[in-house]
């Protein structure tokens, strides 16, 4: 059974990098993904998802702020350019830090 995961950068390009990389693994189906935190917020508030890798500098919006305004408990996978909000982000229930560019073997 393949993972259901959801893809939220402000990057369309990190976007469609980490959609490959994540099929490419054969474990992960990515069912949704958005560039925009609010139309992100608004699909995961119903989208039937296993996990939501996270971006967490976005205009607008933060990932934390995002986690903080969804109403259903979803595991995060952050994936940030930057290792200082790595203590923050385990305080939140990540399930895991990723540091940008993500690389395959690390999936």
């Amino acid at each position: 059974m393949l993972i259901r995961a959801f893809v939220v950068d402000d990057e369309q390009l990190a976007v469609q990098r980490l959609t490959r990389l994540l099929t490419d693994t054969g474990r992960v189906a990515v069912s949704g993904s958005a560039t925009d935190p609010h139309d992100a917020l608004e699909a995961l508030r119903s989208a039937d998802v296993d996990v939501v890798f996270l971006d967490i500098q976005m205009p607008e919006m933060t990932g934390f702020d995002l986690i903080e305004q969804l109403d259903r408990n979803i595991p995060v996978v952050f994936t940030t350019a930057y290792d200082r909000y790595a203590l923050e982000a385990f305080a939140v229930n990540s399930i895991d830090y990723l540091l940008k560019p993500v690389e395959a073997a690390r999936l």
